[in-house]
């Protein structure tokens, strides 16, 4: 299995104890119980780059304990406040987090965010319309008028790139920072399996029919709740058309150069930061005969 960003947690989730109300009690009111630092939706690291952790205690007034999991015993909490809860913002200063984390720290601070981002979102019943409450020790939402119950959401992304005699496709979007390039994305759609998606994401794009698409890994990625897949496609030609509104350029890069450009080496192109699945995807690609 091929290790990516946001992944490696070292809580074991406890589907159980989402199901057992005593147990959760328990859990809640347990004096090891400990509750993740959050200013809205950023952490606290420490210098070792672990998260910062609290007692229940500690938790805002009105807040909602949700069950991130347990290790060795010690129930792992985060806290949502419905009153005045918005959908999460990406701000500058946790994307210079990222690379700080400690192994499998990165992954729980995920899961939180995306969990608790959810809350924000859903508060109300997709069918009804009414209020709904808090279940399954955060893990989903009921409504008390029609019963229908809510799940947090994840939606899929294929995140890949074309080969083409030796050379990958990359693209340019205009908000990347100066020089970056990276592989193509996109969200599935209804009816489509990953292979479409792919090979429709990579025609809209840039105008390359491709074929023989292979999964190489996933990631998830709480910005809201995504869970990137990336693969590879053989591109049946390497002529280039660019859809303007996606990319602000694309190109072909040899083996050489991404794996000078992931070397930090001065180039055509600088590439993502180690901690998105696009730099895993260009490693791996890279490292291939």
């Amino acid at each position: 299995m091929i290790a990516t960003g946001f992944t490696g947690g070292l809580l074991d989730r406890s589907d159980a104890l989402r199901h057992d109300a005593e147990g959760l009690r328990a859990a809640i009111a347990d004096p090891r119980a400990r509750l993740l630092r959050l200013d809205g939706y950023e952490p606290d690291v420490d210098g070792d780059g672990r998260l910062v952790w609290d007692a229940m205690a500690d938790a805002p007034a009105g807040a909602e304990p949700v069950l991130l999991g347990v290790d060795a015993g010690v129930p792992y909490f985060a806290a949502f406040v419905a009153a005045g809860a918005a959908p999460s913002f990406r701000s500058a200063r946790v994307m210079g987090l990222l690379d700080q984390f400690a192994s499998g720290e990165a992954a729980t601070y995920a899961a939180a965010r995306s969990v608790l981002d959810w809350h924000a979102r859903h508060r109300f019943c997709a069918n009804c319309g009414t209020a709904t409450a808090l279940f399954r020790a955060g893990w989903g939402r009921k409504c008390p008028n029609c019963g229908t119950e809510h799940f947090p959401r994840v939606d899929p992304v294929v995140i890949m790139i074309a080969e083409h005699d030796g050379r990958a496709l990359l693209g340019r979007q205009p908000a990347f920072p100066p020089g970056r390039y990276s592989a193509l994305a996109g969200f599935l759609e209804p009816g489509e399996s990953i292979e479409e998606a792919v090979a429709r994401e990579i025609h809209e794009e840039a105008g390359v029919r491709v074929t023989d698409v292979r999964y190489i890994a996933s990631q998830p990625w709480p910005f809201p709740s995504s869970l990137m897949i990336a693969c590879v496609g053989t591109a049946l030609d390497d002529a280039i058309t660019l859809d303007t509104h996606e990319l602000e350029d694309a190109i072909w890069a040899t083996r050489a150069e991404v794996r000078a450009a992931l070397a930090g080496e001065p180039g055509r192109f600088i590439t993502p930061p180690s901690y998105a699945i696009a730099h895993t995807l260009l490693k791996v690609w890279a490292e291939q005969d």
